[in-house]
Protein backbone atom coordinates (compact mmCIF):
# COMPACT_ATOMS: atom_id res chain seq x y z
CA UNK A 1 0.00 0.00 0.00
CA UNK A 2 1.24 3.36 -1.16
CA UNK A 3 1.74 6.25 1.97
CA UNK A 4 1.31 9.68 1.03
CA UNK A 5 4.44 11.92 1.64
CA UNK A 6 1.43 13.95 3.14
CA UNK A 7 0.59 11.53 5.86
CA UNK A 8 3.95 10.59 6.49
CA UNK A 9 4.65 14.48 7.38
CA UNK A 10 1.65 14.37 9.49
CA UNK A 11 2.63 11.14 11.31
CA UNK A 12 5.99 12.43 11.99
CA UNK A 13 4.98 15.84 13.43
CA UNK A 14 2.77 14.00 15.93
CA UNK A 15 5.23 11.86 17.08
CA UNK A 16 7.40 15.37 17.46
CA UNK A 17 4.47 17.08 19.47
CA UNK A 18 4.72 13.58 21.86
CA UNK A 19 8.02 13.56 22.09
CA UNK A 20 8.36 17.21 23.05
CA UNK A 21 5.85 16.90 25.17
CA UNK A 22 6.50 14.36 27.06
CA UNK A 23 10.28 16.01 27.11
CA UNK A 24 8.46 19.32 29.01
CA UNK A 25 6.43 16.61 31.18
CA UNK A 26 9.82 15.05 32.60
CA UNK A 27 11.25 18.83 32.83
CA UNK A 28 8.67 20.14 34.69
CA UNK A 29 8.36 17.02 37.06
CA UNK A 30 12.17 17.07 37.89
CA UNK A 31 11.43 21.25 38.59
CA UNK A 32 9.06 20.32 40.71
CA UNK A 33 10.78 17.58 42.72
CA UNK A 34 13.91 19.97 42.96
CA UNK A 35 11.70 22.98 44.16
CA UNK A 36 9.83 20.35 46.93
CA UNK A 37 13.51 19.26 47.92
CA UNK A 38 14.70 22.66 47.83
CA UNK A 39 11.84 23.89 49.90
CA UNK A 40 10.99 20.60 52.37
CA UNK A 41 12.20 21.28 55.84
CA UNK A 42 15.41 18.72 55.92
CA UNK A 43 15.70 16.22 58.66
CA UNK A 44 18.02 15.94 61.36
CA UNK A 45 20.95 14.69 60.51
CA UNK A 46 23.27 16.35 63.47
CA UNK A 47 23.11 16.61 67.08
CA UNK A 48 19.56 17.56 68.72
CA UNK A 49 19.01 20.53 70.48
CA UNK A 50 17.34 19.96 73.71
CA UNK A 51 14.81 21.76 75.04
CA UNK A 52 12.86 21.37 78.32
CA UNK A 53 9.26 22.33 77.98
CA UNK A 54 7.14 22.54 82.02
CA UNK A 55 3.52 21.79 81.04
CA UNK A 56 0.68 19.72 83.07
CA UNK A 57 0.81 15.97 81.33
CA UNK A 58 -2.78 15.12 83.06
CA UNK A 59 -4.36 18.29 81.44
CA UNK A 60 -5.60 17.80 77.70
CA UNK A 61 -4.37 20.76 75.97
CA UNK A 62 -0.69 19.41 76.60
CA UNK A 63 -1.60 17.27 73.10
CA UNK A 64 0.19 18.97 70.48
CA UNK A 65 3.77 18.61 72.67
CA UNK A 66 2.99 15.06 73.54
CA UNK A 67 2.35 13.84 70.50
CA UNK A 68 5.34 15.90 68.77
CA UNK A 69 7.59 14.20 70.84
CA UNK A 70 6.09 10.82 70.96
CA UNK A 71 5.66 10.84 66.85
CA UNK A 72 9.27 11.95 66.52
CA UNK A 73 8.08 15.52 64.73
CA UNK A 74 10.43 17.51 67.37
CA UNK A 75 13.55 14.94 66.30
CA UNK A 76 12.77 15.66 62.74
CA UNK A 77 13.48 19.30 63.53
CA UNK A 78 16.54 18.85 65.35
CA UNK A 79 15.09 18.95 69.18
CA UNK A 80 15.07 16.89 72.11
CA UNK A 81 12.20 17.18 74.14
CA UNK A 82 12.28 16.77 77.64
CA UNK A 83 8.66 17.19 79.55
CA UNK A 84 8.75 18.40 82.82
CA UNK A 85 5.40 17.54 84.25
CA UNK A 86 3.45 20.50 86.53
CA UNK A 87 -0.36 20.25 87.84
CA UNK A 88 -0.82 23.90 86.88
CA UNK A 89 0.18 26.67 84.29
CA UNK A 90 0.62 29.06 87.57
CA UNK A 91 3.68 26.12 88.46
CA UNK A 92 4.86 26.09 84.86
CA UNK A 93 5.60 29.31 84.17
CA UNK A 94 7.58 29.86 87.62
CA UNK A 95 9.37 26.91 86.10
CA UNK A 96 10.52 29.07 83.11
CA UNK A 97 10.95 31.98 85.70
CA UNK A 98 13.41 29.96 87.66
CA UNK A 99 15.25 28.94 84.51
CA UNK A 100 14.28 25.24 85.44
CA UNK A 101 12.58 24.98 81.79
CA UNK A 102 12.93 26.40 78.40
CA UNK A 103 9.87 26.78 78.00
CA UNK A 104 5.94 26.46 79.60
CA UNK A 105 2.34 25.95 78.71
CA UNK A 106 0.37 28.09 80.78
CA UNK A 107 -3.52 29.13 80.14
CA UNK A 108 -4.23 33.37 79.66
CA UNK A 109 -4.08 34.13 83.26
CA UNK A 110 -0.18 33.50 83.98
CA UNK A 111 0.44 35.25 81.08
CA UNK A 112 -1.80 38.15 81.89
CA UNK A 113 -0.24 38.19 86.10
CA UNK A 114 3.41 38.19 83.82
CA UNK A 115 2.81 41.66 82.18
CA UNK A 116 1.08 43.05 85.65
CA UNK A 117 4.12 41.90 87.52
CA UNK A 118 6.29 43.31 84.57
CA UNK A 119 7.98 39.60 84.15
CA UNK A 120 9.83 39.34 80.83
CA UNK A 121 8.24 36.26 79.19
CA UNK A 122 6.75 36.32 75.81
CA UNK A 123 3.86 33.85 74.55
CA UNK A 124 5.43 32.39 70.96
CA UNK A 125 2.06 30.58 70.02
CA UNK A 126 -1.76 29.53 71.44
CA UNK A 127 -2.08 25.44 70.84
CA UNK A 128 -5.25 25.01 72.39
CA UNK A 129 -8.44 26.22 73.11
CA UNK A 130 -11.57 24.85 75.19
CA UNK A 131 -14.85 26.41 76.64
CA UNK A 132 -16.19 23.28 78.86
CA UNK A 133 -13.00 22.52 80.78
CA UNK A 134 -13.36 24.96 83.54
CA UNK A 135 -15.96 24.62 86.48
CA UNK A 136 -16.92 24.05 89.91
CA UNK A 137 -17.79 21.01 91.90
CA UNK A 138 -19.96 20.62 95.20
CA UNK A 139 -21.03 18.76 97.41
CA UNK A 140 -24.79 18.09 97.72
CA UNK A 141 -25.04 17.14 101.32
CA UNK A 142 -23.43 20.41 102.08
CA UNK A 143 -26.42 22.11 100.37
CA UNK A 144 -24.88 22.76 97.09
CA UNK A 145 -27.80 22.13 94.68
CA UNK A 146 -27.72 25.35 92.49
CA UNK A 147 -25.37 27.90 91.18
CA UNK A 148 -26.60 30.29 93.56
CA UNK A 149 -26.11 27.93 96.74
CA UNK A 150 -22.49 28.51 96.48
CA UNK A 151 -23.44 31.73 98.62
CA UNK A 152 -21.91 30.88 102.59
CA UNK A 153 -20.06 28.05 101.16
CA UNK A 154 -15.92 27.03 101.73
CA UNK A 155 -15.01 26.98 98.50
CA UNK A 156 -11.49 25.53 97.35
CA UNK A 157 -9.32 27.17 94.34
CA UNK A 158 -6.10 27.62 93.59
CA UNK A 159 -6.05 31.27 93.69
CA UNK A 160 -4.14 33.56 90.98
CA UNK A 161 -4.79 31.15 88.54
CA UNK A 162 -7.95 30.76 85.45
CA UNK A 163 -10.20 28.60 88.10
CA UNK A 164 -9.87 31.70 90.61
CA UNK A 165 -10.80 33.66 87.22
CA UNK A 166 -13.50 31.42 86.39
CA UNK A 167 -14.93 31.14 90.06
CA UNK A 168 -15.18 34.67 90.46
CA UNK A 169 -16.67 35.19 87.05
CA UNK A 170 -19.50 32.29 87.44
CA UNK A 171 -19.70 34.17 90.95
CA UNK A 172 -21.04 37.17 89.68
CA UNK A 173 -23.04 35.97 86.98
CA UNK A 174 -25.34 34.62 90.30
CA UNK A 175 -25.27 38.45 91.50
CA UNK A 176 -22.88 37.11 93.99
CA UNK A 177 -19.50 38.42 95.42
CA UNK A 178 -16.41 36.69 96.52
CA UNK A 179 -16.85 38.06 99.60
CA UNK A 180 -19.92 35.87 99.84
CA UNK A 181 -18.17 32.62 99.51
CA UNK A 182 -15.12 31.79 101.91
CA UNK A 183 -11.83 30.88 99.31
CA UNK A 184 -9.44 28.46 100.46
CA UNK A 185 -6.17 27.80 98.74
CA UNK A 186 -4.98 24.13 97.53
CA UNK A 187 -2.28 23.11 94.78
CA UNK A 188 -4.69 22.14 91.60
CA UNK A 189 -4.05 18.30 93.00
CA UNK A 190 -5.35 18.65 96.10
CA UNK A 191 -8.39 19.73 95.87
CA UNK A 192 -10.75 16.46 94.90
CA UNK A 193 -9.71 15.13 98.61
CA UNK A 194 -10.21 18.00 100.02
CA UNK A 195 -13.42 18.00 98.80
CA UNK A 196 -14.27 14.24 99.66
CA UNK A 197 -12.87 14.21 103.21
CA UNK A 198 -15.64 17.43 103.28
CA UNK A 199 -12.63 20.23 104.15
CA UNK A 200 -14.50 22.39 101.91
CA UNK A 201 -18.55 22.37 100.48
CA UNK A 202 -17.15 23.12 96.81
CA UNK A 203 -13.90 23.19 94.29
CA UNK A 204 -12.86 25.52 91.56
CA UNK A 205 -10.65 23.62 88.91
CA UNK A 206 -9.97 22.33 85.80
CA UNK A 207 -10.23 18.78 83.93
CA UNK A 208 -9.09 16.30 85.26
CA UNK A 209 -9.67 17.28 88.36
CA UNK A 210 -13.56 18.34 87.92
CA UNK A 211 -13.96 14.57 86.75
CA UNK A 212 -11.53 13.07 89.42
CA UNK A 213 -13.76 14.93 92.12
CA UNK A 214 -17.56 14.10 90.56
CA UNK A 215 -15.98 10.21 90.47
CA UNK A 216 -15.34 10.66 94.37
CA UNK A 217 -18.24 11.85 94.70
CA UNK A 218 -20.89 9.78 93.33
CA UNK A 219 -24.29 10.87 93.38
CA UNK A 220 -23.18 13.51 96.72
CA UNK A 221 -21.60 15.45 93.68
CA UNK A 222 -22.79 17.76 91.46
CA UNK A 223 -20.80 20.24 88.51
CA UNK A 224 -21.22 23.18 87.01
CA UNK A 225 -19.13 24.10 84.06
CA UNK A 226 -17.85 27.78 83.43
CA UNK A 227 -18.39 27.47 79.61
CA UNK A 228 -20.59 31.11 79.88
CA UNK A 229 -17.61 32.77 81.69
CA UNK A 230 -14.47 31.89 80.62
CA UNK A 231 -12.85 30.00 77.50
CA UNK A 232 -9.23 28.36 78.57
CA UNK A 233 -6.38 29.71 75.58
CA UNK A 234 -3.42 27.51 76.14
CA UNK A 235 -0.59 28.81 75.32
CA UNK A 236 3.36 28.29 75.13
CA UNK A 237 5.86 30.66 76.77
CA UNK A 238 9.16 31.66 77.24
CA UNK A 239 11.79 34.27 78.55
CA UNK A 240 11.40 36.96 75.98
CA UNK A 241 15.33 37.12 76.35
CA UNK A 242 15.87 33.90 74.94
CA UNK A 243 13.05 33.41 72.40
CA UNK A 244 14.76 36.62 70.78
CA UNK A 245 18.04 35.29 70.25
CA UNK A 246 17.31 31.72 69.18
CA UNK A 247 14.46 32.31 66.57
CA UNK A 248 15.42 29.23 64.41
CA UNK A 249 14.72 26.82 67.63
CA UNK A 250 11.48 28.62 67.90
CA UNK A 251 10.37 28.36 64.33
CA UNK A 252 11.33 24.48 64.83
CA UNK A 253 9.54 24.37 67.80
CA UNK A 254 6.40 25.66 65.42
CA UNK A 255 6.59 23.20 63.23
CA UNK A 256 7.08 20.35 65.53
CA UNK A 257 3.96 21.78 67.20
CA UNK A 258 2.05 22.14 64.17
CA UNK A 259 2.20 18.61 63.42
CA UNK A 260 1.76 17.44 67.05
CA UNK A 261 -1.75 19.74 66.08
CA UNK A 262 -2.89 17.93 62.79
CA UNK A 263 -2.19 14.42 64.88
CA UNK A 264 -4.34 15.66 67.77
CA UNK A 265 -7.38 16.97 65.50
CA UNK A 266 -7.24 14.42 62.64
CA UNK A 267 -6.45 10.79 64.82
CA UNK A 268 -8.34 11.40 68.14
CA UNK A 269 -8.46 7.82 69.08
CA UNK A 270 -4.71 7.47 68.28
CA UNK A 271 -4.38 10.56 70.34
CA UNK A 272 -6.33 9.65 73.13
CA UNK A 273 -4.01 6.77 73.38
CA UNK A 274 -0.86 8.30 73.51
CA UNK A 275 -2.08 10.72 76.36
CA UNK A 276 -4.28 8.41 77.93
CA UNK A 277 -0.91 7.51 80.63
CA UNK A 278 -1.31 11.16 81.82
CA UNK A 279 -4.73 11.59 81.43
CA UNK A 280 -6.52 10.52 85.16
CA UNK A 281 -10.45 11.25 83.80
CA UNK A 282 -12.07 8.51 82.51
CA UNK A 283 -11.49 7.66 78.76
CA UNK A 284 -15.26 7.42 77.63
CA UNK A 285 -15.72 11.16 79.46
CA UNK A 286 -12.43 12.03 77.46
CA UNK A 287 -13.45 10.40 74.52
CA UNK A 288 -17.62 12.41 74.49
CA UNK A 289 -15.70 15.52 74.98
CA UNK A 290 -13.04 15.89 72.59
CA UNK A 291 -15.10 17.03 70.00
CA UNK A 292 -15.25 20.40 72.33
CA UNK A 293 -11.38 20.63 72.49
CA UNK A 294 -9.68 23.11 69.54
CA UNK A 295 -6.14 21.88 68.91
CA UNK A 296 -5.30 24.83 67.01
CA UNK A 297 -1.43 26.70 66.54
CA UNK A 298 -2.32 30.10 65.99
CA UNK A 299 -2.02 33.89 67.74
CA UNK A 300 -4.97 35.77 67.13
CA UNK A 301 -6.58 38.58 68.38
CA UNK A 302 -8.67 36.81 71.06
CA UNK A 303 -5.64 35.95 73.35
CA UNK A 304 -4.83 40.04 73.34
CA UNK A 305 -8.77 40.66 74.46
CA UNK A 306 -8.93 38.23 77.23
CA UNK A 307 -5.62 38.91 78.39
CA UNK A 308 -6.88 43.14 79.12
CA UNK A 309 -10.40 41.31 80.45
CA UNK A 310 -8.24 39.44 82.69
CA UNK A 311 -5.85 42.17 83.48
CA UNK A 312 -9.35 44.78 84.81
CA UNK A 313 -10.18 41.83 87.13
CA UNK A 314 -6.68 41.43 88.64
CA UNK A 315 -6.63 45.71 88.93
CA UNK A 316 -10.20 45.58 90.12
CA UNK A 317 -9.04 42.90 93.16
CA UNK A 318 -5.76 44.26 93.95
CA UNK A 319 -4.33 40.81 92.97
CA UNK A 320 -1.08 42.39 91.33
CA UNK A 321 1.10 45.03 91.83
CA UNK A 322 0.48 47.62 89.35
CA UNK A 323 -3.07 49.10 89.29
CA UNK A 324 -2.75 50.15 85.28
CA UNK A 325 -3.03 47.65 82.33
CA UNK A 326 0.31 47.14 80.14
CA UNK A 327 0.84 46.88 76.87
CA UNK A 328 0.01 43.04 75.94
CA UNK A 329 1.54 42.85 72.65
CA UNK A 330 5.31 43.63 74.64
CA UNK A 331 4.05 39.94 76.02
CA UNK A 332 3.47 38.87 72.49
CA UNK A 333 6.48 37.22 69.91
CA UNK A 334 5.38 37.52 66.00
CA UNK A 335 8.35 36.80 64.34
CA UNK A 336 8.38 33.19 64.68
CA UNK A 337 4.61 32.09 64.10
CA UNK A 338 4.68 35.14 60.82
CA UNK A 339 7.01 33.02 59.34
CA UNK A 340 6.03 29.53 59.63
CA UNK A 341 2.15 30.02 59.77
CA UNK A 342 1.32 33.57 58.76
CA UNK A 343 -2.37 32.81 58.00
CA UNK A 344 -2.84 31.96 61.70
CA UNK A 345 -1.40 35.22 63.20
CA UNK A 346 -4.73 37.98 63.44
CA UNK A 347 -3.18 40.21 66.22
CA UNK A 348 -3.56 43.39 65.18
CA UNK A 349 -0.15 45.48 65.80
Amino acid sequence: MMIKKSETLSRGGASSLLIAGLVIAVALLAGAYAWSTHNAVPRQTGPLETITFATNTEYVGTCPIIAAREKGYFTNEGISAVIQPYSSGKAAMEAVLQGHATLGTVADIPVMFAGMNDLPVSVIATIFKAEKDHGIVGRRDKGVVTPGSLKGKRIGVTLNTSAHFTLDAFLNLQKLSAKEVTMLNYKPEELPAALAQGEVDAIASWEPYLDTSMSGLGSNGIVFYGQDVYESLYNVVGMRDYIVRHPETIRKILRALAQGEQFCSDSPDAARMLIAAGIKSDVTKLKAAWPSYRFNIVLDQGLILALEDEARWAIKNKLASKSEMPNYLNYIYLDGMQTVMPATVTIIH
